[in-house]
């Protein structure tokens, strides 16, 4: 086929080494050379380590919030309080550990 005579026809482009009518660009599979990439994430550890902080404030986070957008905050006790309504809106999940700072029991040594 004559170059001249694919214009008679449509737009055409070249493609490796052939000419292709654009029309079937989109429905041929295209070889490329690019590895499957997946947007999975490792799951978060279950419990709050002395090394999480605070995204307010830096001091140790006693709450965790997995948002519903893929995101996570850490909060320290203060401002788990200060915004915990606001956060429990937002949140896919909640990992509180606030329990830990209430005060020991009588008669039991810290």
């Amino acid at each position: 086929m004559r170059r001249d005579s694919l214009n008679e026809f449509s737009i055409y482009t070249r493609r490796r080494g052939i000419f292709a009518p654009l029309a079937t660009l989109g429905q041929t599979p295209m070889n490329r050379n690019e590895a499957d990439v997946t947007t999975a994430t490792a799951p978060t550890q279950a419990v709050l380590t002395a090394g999480d902080r605070c995204d307010r404030c830096g001091a140790q986070a006693y709450l965790r919030v997995e948002l519903q957008t893929g995101g996570e905050l850490l909060f320290c006790a203060h401002h788990a309080r200060e915004h915990g309504e606001k956060l429990r809106e937002v949140a896919a999940k909640v990992h509180d550990e606030t329990h830990k700072l209430e005060a020991p029991a009588a008669g039991s040594e810290a």
